[in-house]
C-alpha cells in the first residue's frame, strides 16, 4: 500500500474561520447525529468542513505557504497533512452485481470494474432514518486488527421508501438496448421480462414511453398513461428483437427528446437506460453524449437511471453516463434481481429526496494519524468545494443508504474526539442547501470488529475488504479470502440474511479462482491521508 502525507496542501485559513463564524461548537459525543444542523468546526480544532473557497497554494516567491508553512529551497517544510476527506455521495450497485455476475461464469472481475462502496451499499445496514426528508448522521466503528487500526463507518440514511399508492406518479422513459449484442442469453430477454414485471407494478396514474436503439433510434411507443393500455404496452415490449449496432447516443438523445415532450407535470420524470452499454457506434464518450442533452437534464431535471445487463457489460460507460447524468445504476443478472430493482426498490429510483449530496469528513489530528477512504475514487470532491453548490454531487432516494468505510490508524494513547462528519444536500424542489452532521470518539470505536455488537458492521467490512482484494489492493487487518468467506458464512446464518449468504458464495467462487493464500496487509507510514 502506498502513503502520502497530505494528499493536498490545506490552507487554514478557511478552517479558523468558520470556527470564528460558525458560533456552534460540537461537543463530538459518539454515534447518531441529534439532529440539529451545524455547519462550524469541532471542539478539538480539526478542520471544520472547507468553506466554498480558493486553496491555499504556495507563494511562488513567498517564504512561507498559505498555511503558515516554511518553505526552504523551493521545498515546503512541515506542511500540516491534510484531515478533511470531501465525495459526492454514490448509490449505485452495479459493480457488486457485476462481479458476482462475473465469478459465477468462472472469471474474476477485472479490477478496474470493482469500486468498493457498491459492494458496501448493496447491503442492509439498519441505521436509524429522518422523519421527513435529508438525512441522518450516523458514525461508529471497532478496532479492525493489530497496530491500532480501526474502521470507521460513515452511515447516511434518507427516509423510508413510501408505500406504493403513497409516492408520486411516475413518468418513465425506458430507452432499451436492441443491438446485436443483446441477443445473447440474459440480456434483452431479461430486459423484457423486466418491464413486464414493471408493467404489472406500475399504478394506473403511472406513465410510460419506450424508445429502442440499435444503430439508430426510434420511438416505439410515446408517452402513455398505463391505466388502460398495459396491453398494448406489453405488445410493444414484446416486438422488441435484437439488431444491428449500439448506438447509444442515439437511443439517449431519442429518449430526453420523449421526456421533455411526454413530462407530466407533478411526476417523476426519469429516463430508464437498459444496455449492456457496449457502444460501438456514434459517439461514445459519456461527457460529449450527456452535452446533447445537457438543456433537458438541467432545466427539467430529468435524471437518467442506468440499468446493466450481460456477461460482457460496459462498466465504464454506463458508470461515468449515470454519474454526470444526475441519476445512478444498477445491474440485474436475472429475474430475481430484475424483481429486486423494478419492485422492491421501485420507489427509490423514481423519486429524488437530495440532490447534489456530498459528505465531508473532518479527521481530529490530535487523535488520527492516518486515514483512507475506502472506495469512491471516481467520486471525489475538493474539499474547498464541499459548500460550492455548482459543483456536482450524488442524487438520493427515498429508503437509500450511502456508507462510507474508512481505515483509521489512531495515535498511540489517543483518546477523545475521532471525526466529525457533515453531509450537504440541494432540496430537490426549492434547491435550498441543507446540511446535517455526526461525530465519534475513540470509545465508540474501541470494540473488537469481529464477534461485536454490531453484525451489520462487520458485513460492511466483508464486503469492503472483499472489494479491495478483488482490485489487487489491500487494507490493514484484512482476512485472506478463505477466512472472509467463513465469517460471511457465519454473519448470513446469524442475521438471516440471503444476501450475506450470496456475498459468502461470490467470495469462495474468488478464493478458488485465485488459489487462496492471501495475506493480511498492514504497515507504518507518514500522517494523514492515505493513498
Amino acid at each position: 500500500m502506498e502513503y502520502r502525507t497530505g494528499k493536498y496542501v490545506r490552507t487554514w485559513r478557511g478552517a479558523l474561520g468558520m470556527l470564528l463564524a460558525g458560533g456552534v461548537l460540537l461537543t463530538g459525543c459518539s454515534g447518531a447525529s441529534d439532529g440539529k444542523e451545524y455547519s462550524s468546526a469541532d471542539r478539538r480544532g480539526a478542520p471544520a468542513p472547507a468553506p466554498a473557497a480558493s486553496g491555499g497554494a504556495a507563494d511562488s516567491d513567498g517564504a512561507k505557504g498559505a498555511d503558515g508553512s516554511k518553505k526552504q529551497d523551493g521545498l515546503r517544510e512541515s506542511a500540516r497533512p491534510d484531515y478533511l476527506s470531501t465525495f459526492a455521495l454514490d448509490v449505485d450497485t452495479a459493480s457488486y452485481g457485476y462481479a458476482r455476475r462475473t465469478l459465477a461464469d468462472g472469471n474474476l472481475p477485472e479490477p478496474a470494474t470493482v469500486r468498493p462502496e457498491e459492494f458496501v451499499n448493496s447491503f442492509r445496514q439498519g441505521y436509524r432514518r429522518p422523519a421527513g426528508n435529508g438525512f441522518t448522521v450516523n458514525v461508529d466503528g471497532a478496532r479492525a486488527g493489530a497496530d491500532g487500526w480501526s474502521l470507521v463507518r460513515v452511515g447516511l440514511a434518507t427516509r423510508a421508501a413510501p408505500a406504493r399508492d403513497e409516492r408520486p406518479p411516475a413518468a418513465l422513459t425506458f430507452v432499451v438496448d436492441i443491438s446485436g449484442s443483446m441477443a445473447e442469453p440474459g440480456r434483452l430477454d431479461l430486459v423484457k421480462k423486466s418491464l413486464g414485471i414493471l408493467t404489472d407494478e406500475l399504478r394506473d396514474d403511472d406513465s410510460i414511453s419506450l424508445v429502442t436503439f440499435s444503430d439508430e433510434a426510434r420511438t416505439l411507443l410515446p408517452m402513455t398513461r398505463l391505466r388502460d393500455h398495459r396491453g398494448r404496452i406489453r405488445d410493444r415490449v414484446d416486438s422488441m428483437e435484437p439488431t444491428d449496432s449500439t448506438n447509444v447516443e442515439a437511443g439517449i438523445r431519442r429518449g430526453y427528446d420523449e421526456a421533455v415532450d411526454g413530462r407530466v407535470k407533478g411526476a417523476n420524470n426519469r429516463v430508464v437506460l437498459l444496455s449492456d452499454a457496449l457502444a460501438n457506434t456514434g459517439e461514445t464518450d459519456a461527457e460529449a453524449i450527456l452535452e446533447r442533452i445537457d438543456s433537458a437534464r438541467r432545466e427539467y431535471g430529468i435524471t437518467l437511471f442506468g440499468v446493466g445487463v450481460g456477461s460482457d457489460y460496459g462498466d465504464a460507460l454506463m458508470e461515468q453516463l449515470t454519474n454526470k447524468g444526475d441519476g445512478h445504476t444498477t445491474y440485474i443478472a436475472d429475474e430475481t434481481q430484475a424483481r429486486k430493482v423494478f419492485v422492491d426498490q421501485l420507489p427509490a429510483h423514481l423519486e429524488l429526496t437530495a440532490r447534489d449530496a456530498k459528505a465531508q469528513v473532518a479527521f481530529d489530528p490530535e487523535t488520527v494519524e492516518q486515514f483512507k477512504l475506502i472506495g469512491y475514487e471516481d467520486r471525489k470532491v475538493a474539499d474547498e468545494d464541499f459548500r460550492n453548490d455548482r459543483v456536482d454531487g450524488g442524487e438520493v432516494g427515498p429508503g437509500h443508504t450511502v456508507t462510507a468505510l474508512y481505515a483509521v490508524h489512531l495515535r498511540d494513547g489517543a483518546s477523545g474526539h475521532v471525526a466529525t462528519a457533515t453531509v450537504r444536500w440541494l432540496d430537490p424542489g426549492t434547491r435550498a442547501p441543507h446540511e446535517q452532521t455526526g461525530a465519534v470518539e475513540t470509545k465508540a470505536i474501541d470494540g473488537p470488529l469481529w464477534g461485536g455488537a454490531s453484525k451489520r458492521l462487520q458485513v460492511t467490512a466483508v464486503a469492503a475488504y472483499f472489494a479491495e482484494t478483488l482490485r489487487g489492493g489491500r487494507l490493514p487487518g484484512a482476512p485472506g479470502l478463505g477466512e472472509l468467506t467463513s465469517r460471511a458464512d457465519k454473519l448470513a446464518s446469524e442475521t438471516e440474511d440471503d444476501s450475506v449468504r450470496k456475498l459468502a458464495t461470490a467470495i469462495g467462487q474468488a478464493d478458488r479462482l485465485k488459489g487462496g493464500g492471501d495475506d493480511n496487509g498492514s504497515g507504518g507510514a507518514p500522517e494523514g491521508e492515505m493513498d
